[in-house]
């Protein structure tokens, strides 16, 4: 015997709300499975919960979409920090400007390695310090550095820290949303389950199968065990032997009926054909004699 089986997603838990409404609105409210009182609770719930649901899609999608468009961002801005201090480098090594000068960056004076730029900190931590390390260089007399410049270089730093900040709101808002909808299932299991309760209970004089059929339509989901589904497959192929072989066996009584309607149409052709010489014999014999 299958067992009823709540909804264990949101996607099933909106559903199951949507199949009970559909029949409160379909069905008389004297004819309903479930009373007017729960009608109401679930109608309040839904939408509340379908709206939720809906935001958590929006937010997780945009997130998605501006995940991407922050890689290329990140990668830029990465690229463009990296080669102002390949350059700054470079000029040093000229004798263009003094290892003293790195210490404006944040630098040791006599380090030649580049920062590292693992992560979104560490890009939006020398970012920084190149910046405002430059312009306090060129405020105490120093040539600006090009290819790239530092303003070029705030450019690119901007517009990854302003997309940075966009992709955490996106995050609030989607956890936010994720949240909400965590703590809105357990109200959610309890209107479901007591609708199918009382669903239940108004067709519980009915036969098994009927009762479950007519459950289904407002919604409650029954579910075969392993065991129970092999045995229907082999009932239902069983049936379909049986049937097969019910019009197998018609089939031919029919072939038979019409073969032996045939033969006898023939032989009464033959008869016919043979009276039918007799009489000609007869009247060639009268009209000779």
């Amino acid at each position: 015997m299958p067992y009823r089986r709540l909804p264990n997603t949101d996607i099933a838990r909106l559903k199951a709300f949507k199949m009970a409404l559909a029949s409160g609105v379909e069905i008389p409210p004297f004819k309903l499975a479930f009373s007017q009182s729960t009608l109401q609770k679930m109608r309040n719930f839904y939408t509340s919960f379908e709206q939720m649901m809906q935001q958590q899609k929006s937010s997780f999608s945009s997130q998605s979409s501006k995940s991407k468009e922050l890689g290329v961002i990140t990668r830029k801005a990465k690229l463009y920090i990296s080669h102002f201090y390949q350059v700054l480098n470079f000029a040093i090594m000229r004798g263009e400007i003094t290892p003293v000068s790195r210490k404006f960056y944040g630098l040791r004076e006599n380090d030649s390695k580049l920062p590292n730029l693992n992560n979104e900190k560490d890009i939006a931590f020398w970012g920084d310090k190149l910046i405002k390390g430059e312009a306090e260089r060129i405020a105490n007399g120093g040539n600006p550095i090009t290819n790239p410049t530092a303003a070029v270089v705030r450019v690119r730093y901007e517009h990854f820290q302003e997309a940075v900040r966009y992709q955490k709101v996106l995050q609030k808002t989607t956890a936010y949303a994720t949240d909400k909808i965590a703590a809105m299932r357990a109200e959610a299991d309890l209107l479901i389950l007591n609708c199918w309760n009382e669903v239940e209970a108004t067709f519980d004089l009915l036969p098994e199968d009927i009762r479950r059929d007519k459950s289904a339509k407002y919604g409650v989901v029954y579910v075969y065990r392993p065991y129970e589904r092999d045995e229907k497959q082999v009932t239902e192929v069983s049936n379909e032997i049986v049937d097969s072989e019910e019009f197998v066996s018609e089939a031919e009584i029919m072939a038979e009926t019409t073969l032996q309607q045939e033969r006898r149409e023939m032989l009464e052709n033959d008869n016919i054909e043979e009276e039918s010489k007799e009489q000609l014999q007869y009247s060639i014999f009268f009209t000779n004699n």
